[in-house]
């Protein structure tokens, strides 16, 4: 229970949001006229034309690279030319990039560089979100 000299103090400053450290690998994205950022779960998610295309994330492992946007169809052509991408070990379906991989900075530049291209390997377009129920107030 708060004593009563708590109850009238000042409120406590908050914390500044943590700003993630691996926006850089984003940021040549953002010339595009059609590019979006949107935080997701924490993370900073890349969308392109209204598809998902990269997710960075600072946080712990498995949540500490790059996660690459695409269908379990298109892992191999991808895995080929970046041996580096692993299958993401919660989201499967996803590639990811981890930051402690010796040539991150580059690879990372390198998905970012597709991902404007709109290479067509990477890429999701995201389901549409179902409508909300009409309220029951509504009627009054």
């Amino acid at each position: 229970m708060p004593t009563s000299s708590d109850l009238f103090a000042p409120p406590k400053k908050q914390l500044a949001a943590r700003q993630n450290s691996l926006l850089w690998v984003l940021e040549p994205l953002e010339r595009d006229a059609n590019y979006q950022r949107r935080k997701m779960f924490g993370c900073d998610a890349a969308y392109l034309d209204g598809a998902l295309y990269l997710v960075v994330a600072d946080r712990d492992e498995p949540w500490n690279g790059v996660m690459v946007c695409t269908s379990r169809e298109r892992h191999a052509a991808l895995c080929e030319e970046m041996p580096s991408l692993l299958p993401h070990p919660v989201l499967g379906k996803w590639l990811y990039l981890p930051q402690s991989d010796d040539a991150f900075e580059a690879l990372a530049s390198h998905l970012a560089a597709l991902s404007l291209a709109r290479d067509p390997r990477l890429g999701v377009v995201p389901k549409p979100r179902k409508s909300r129920r009409k309220s029951w107030r509504s009627d009054e």
